[in-house]
């Protein structure tokens, strides 16, 4: 039968079966290493890392090289083990030696090693990548032949690798990946970021301060009232107009005011205009993340926010858009005052608080592509001028208008029962 003992031919089984499932566990370690940590380390020029890269820009040559050597020792394998049952059972330990290697490899060659290096990839990959890397460079020409067959019947399918998706990822997908890691960094750092990522989701638009809200001065006033104002300011910056907003001539920094008054406590009304900066203005569909950008690049710290026709909708500053990614910082409490919480579920708000606002408190999604504040929600969703008294209910979220002045909505209650 065979010039080999039947003690070394189940030597040479066992020795196979360990180098098949050493090739297959090798497999699924590379295809499953961490791509962002390999990045990361290719950035450091680790050796490993660089050759690991190697070996998945040219994959498949890599797999073409692994599925090589596992199935040059599989069938070694089933070789060895028919002549063992032959030397056992005779002609009828073919169909025995079929059986029994099958179980092995799907047991100690397959399943256990991918199972095994799907846990440990990265741990594994790195140590594997030296043979690997030179094992491809030594059978490159073998490679080479096999893959040129793989590609022409790949090409009658149209698949082309360069057609392949990219590792891109969205920034949904990237806000998943940061969930996911919230174990590693504190919640003050995920929330950050996340809102971050708003950024560029989020115009303008939503976080700025209302027109009506906008606290100015009308250089058309009275100067007691002008004076009033100037020394009563809360704000560093105020705009500057003439009868409206649109109108505006600048805006006025509070540090200057110590240099606007006179012995007698009077401000200079002349010198408002000479002190004030030109007005900056800023299209209502712009991001909060081209602004910000926008904002350090033209070393500006406020702006008018403008519709399509140029009208003014708002004021928006650098201190807004950075509230957006911190959270609110302000030692100001208006928005408290505006916003308050009557339950876990049930707020009382004023008409002119952004949905966002209101959307973050309660943990909704009140959303309309036309209107930012609930008091244009409350317009749009009721199609006519509400009413104290009025309720509506829209999924789980009940709004209730309490009290309205002028057509606008003073105050309302949210009470989220979902």
């Amino acid at each position: 039968m065979s010039s080999l003992t039947l003690e070394s031919l189940f030597f040479i089984l066992i020795f196979l079966l360990f180098m098949s499932a050493f090739f297959s566990g090798s497999e699924t370690a590379l295809m499953s290493v961490n791509k962002y940590k390999l990045k990361h380390r290719v950035k450091n020029n680790e050796a490993s890392a660089l050759r690991v890269e190697y070996l998945l820009n040219n994959t498949d040559k890599t797999l073409g090289l692994i599925l090589l050597l596992n199935n040059f020792v599989n069938i070694l394998a089933s070789a060895i083990t028919t002549l063992i049952a032959i030397e056992i059972y005779g002609d009828k330990g073919v169909a025995i030696g079929a059986g029994v290697l099958t179980f092995l490899i799907l047991v100690f060659s397959e399943v256990t090693p991918k199972t095994f290096a799907s846990h440990y990839a990265d741990a594994i990959a790195y140590k594997i990548s030296f043979l690997f890397y030179y094992a491809l460079i030594l059978f490159t020409p073998i490679v080479v032949f096999i893959n040129f067959f793989s590609k022409s019947i790949l090409k009658i399918f149209r698949v082309n690798n360069k057609s392949v998706g990219s590792d891109n990822l969205s920034n949904e997908e990237i806000k998943t990946i940061i969930q996911e890691s919230s174990s590693k960094i504190t919640e003050n750092y995920e929330e950050m970021v996340l809102n971050l990522l708003d950024l560029q989701q989020v115009t303008v638009e939503h976080a700025m301060i209302p027109k009506n809200d906008v606290e100015g001065i009308d250089i058309n006033d009275s100067e007691e009232n002008i004076n009033k104002r100037l020394i009563d300011i809360n704000h560093t910056r105020m705009p500057i107009y003439t009868k409206s907003l649109n109108n505006i001539k600048g805006f006025l920094n509070k540090k200057h005011i110590p240099s606007m008054v006179q012995n007698n406590n009077i401000i200079k009304i002349e010198k408002l205009l000479e002190y004030s900066t030109e007005p900056y203005f800023i299209p209502e569909d712009t991001s909060l993340l081209s602004q910000l950008i926008i904002f350090k690049k033209e070393k500006k710290r406020i702006g008018c926010v403008v519709n399509e026709y140029g009208d003014i909708k708002g004021i928006l500053t650098l201190d807004d858009i950075l509230e957006e990614i911190v959270g609110e910082y302000s030692v100001s409490d208006q928005k408290d005052i505006l916003m308050k919480n009557i339950s876990q579920n049930k707020i009382e708000v004023h008409g002119s608080i952004q949905l966002r606002d209101i959307n973050k408190r309660l943990g909704i999604n009140l959303s309309d592509s036309t209107v930012t504040t609930i008091n244009g929600y409350i317009l749009e969703a009721l199609q006519e001028i509400p009413q104290a008294g009025m309720t509506f209910k829209e999924d789980n979220i009940i709004i209730e208008v309490e009290k309205v002045h002028n057509n606008y909505v003073e105050k309302a209650t949210i009470t989220n029962n979902g």
